[in-house]
């Protein structure tokens, strides 16, 4: 009796060790960025980037597409929703690599750094919901990807705009 009992309290702290999220540093290259994300619950987290965003905008009245790399901040509520999924699985389920939904806000502001896509306003804000996937790889190695549909918004215009955000970089530090 001793014993089950003791093989079920390791297999329970072994399952919610899976399930915990953990607050991570990251940096990302793609589009030079620096993320934290920090857990406010076993499945939630909040999630903010400082870096640059990049624009794009292809118009019928423009004889060509125009694109910006601008300085951006970003917000995330993320909510995991499969690490028990992935653990049956025996997948990894540490630092957050697992599916989410989230709720997310954008900040881009000034000129662009590279690119001819000037813009009337001196801010952009985009605010959405979005799908995601976080991976975490043995090497520290991180994929991140966000797909959305957001609520976008200057001085002078409002708009409908996807959110498509791939982010390569690495988590700093160790467990």
């Amino acid at each position: 009796m001793k014993k089950l009992l003791l093989l079920t309290i390791l297999f329970l702290g072994l399952n919610a060790k899976a399930q915990t999220t953990n607050d991570q540093f990251s940096i990302n290259f793609l589009i030079p960025s620096a993320e934290y994300e920090v857990s406010v619950s076993d499945n939630a987290t909040i999630d903010g980037m400082l870096g640059f965003g990049f624009a794009y905008r292809n118009s019928s009245f423009q004889d060509e597409a125009q694109f910006g790399v601008y300085p951006q901040l970003t917000g995330q509520y993320r909510y995991y929703y499969n690490f028990k999924k992935r653990q049956r699985k025996g997948k990894k389920t540490s630092e957050n690599s697992a599916n989410y939904i989230a709720g997310v806000g954008m900040l881009s502001v000034g000129d662009p750094l590279f690119g001819d896509l000037e813009l009337l306003s001196d801010y952009t804000v985009l605010i959405g919901p979005a799908w995601g996937l976080q991976r975490v790889y043995n090497s520290n190695f991180k994929l991140n990807l966000n797909l959305g549909l957001g609520y976008a918004f200057d001085e002078y215009d409002s708009y409908i705009a996807p959110l498509i955000d791939i982010q390569l970089g690495f988590k700093l530090g160790r467990d």
